[in-house]
C-alpha cells in the first residue's frame, strides 16, 4: 500500500487513478497519525516551495514525515516540487527543505539561453547516471521519456545521488536517490508507459 501525501499542494488523484490503472494500491492522506502507519510514501507537489513548506508544517506532517524517513526509513517518493523539497533548499523562497538528500534547488532564469522559454513544459528525455531500483529495466526503451513542469531545477552535491539526468540548456538531475528517499522532477502520472514504469517500480522497492 502507497500512502499519497494531500496537504492541499498536489495533484494526488490523477497519481491514485495511474496506481489503480496499474493495479497497486494506495490511499490519500492528510492526517498524520493515519501517515504513522504508512509503509511506503508518496510526496506530491505544484506550486512554490515556501508554501509547501508552510502547508506541511501546519498541518503537522513535518515531524511524521522525517520520522518515516531518517527512524523508520521506509521508501519515499517525491516527484515535482515534491522532489525538490527533499533537498536542503530552494533559490525560490527561504525556508529550508527537509534536507534528506543533500541537494539545492535552483533556478533556471540567467543560467540557460534567454530563447528558452521557462517554465521548462513538455516532454524531454532523461539519461541514467546511477544505477537504481526505481529505474530497473529502462533498457526495454529504445529513450526514456518524461513529462516535465518546472521553473527550479535540482543539483546535488553527491554525483552518487543523481540517477537521472536531463539537459533543458543545462544538465540538471532529473531523478535523485539517498538510501529509501527518492525523487523525480517528472510527472510520471502524465508520462504514459514511462511514468507507468517509475509507479510500478517503487512500489516493489
Amino acid at each position: 500500500m502507497i500512502t499519497i501525501i494531500d496537504y492541499e499542494m498536489g495533484n494526488v488523484g490523477s497519481i491514485a487513478n495511474m496506481f489503480k490503472y496499474i493495479g497497486v494500491e494506495s490511499t490519500i492522506e492528510s492526517d498524520p497519525h493515519k501517515i504513522k502507519k504508512a509503509s511506503k510514501i508518496l510526496l506530491p507537489g505544484v506550486g512554490s516551495f515556501d508554501t509547501a513548506m508552510q502547508k506541511i508544517k501546519e498541518k503537522g506532517l513535518d515531524e511524521v514525515l522525517n520520522e518515516k524517513a531518517l527512524k523508520e526509513q521506509i521508501p519515499i517518493l517525491g516527484i515535482c516540487l515534491g522532489m525538490q523539497l527533499l533537498t536542503n533548499g530552494s533559490e525560490e523562497g527561504e525556508l529550508n527543505g527537509f534536507g534528506w538528500i543533500p541537494a539545492k534547488t535552483i533556478s533556471f532564469k540567467d543560467r540557460i539561453d534567454s530563447r528558452l522559454k521557462i517554465p521548462h513544459m513538455g516532454w524531454n528525455i532523461v539519461k541514467k547516471n546511477e544505477k537504481s531500483r526505481l529505474t530497473d529495466d529502462f533498457e526495454r526503451f529504445e529513450e526514456s521519456k518524461f513529462y516535465f513542469v518546472h521553473s527550479y531545477f535540482v543539483r546535488v552535491e553527491d554525483e552518487k545521488n543523481s540517477i537521472l539526468k536531463t539537459e533543458y540548456g543545462v544538465e540538471f538531475d532529473s531523478a535523485i536517490q539517498k538510501d529509501n528517499i527518492f525523487g523525480v522532477q517528472f510527472h510520471p502520472e502524465k508520462s504514459h508507459k514511462f511514468g507507468m514504469k517509475i509507479f510500478e517500480n517503487f512500489a516493489r522497492i
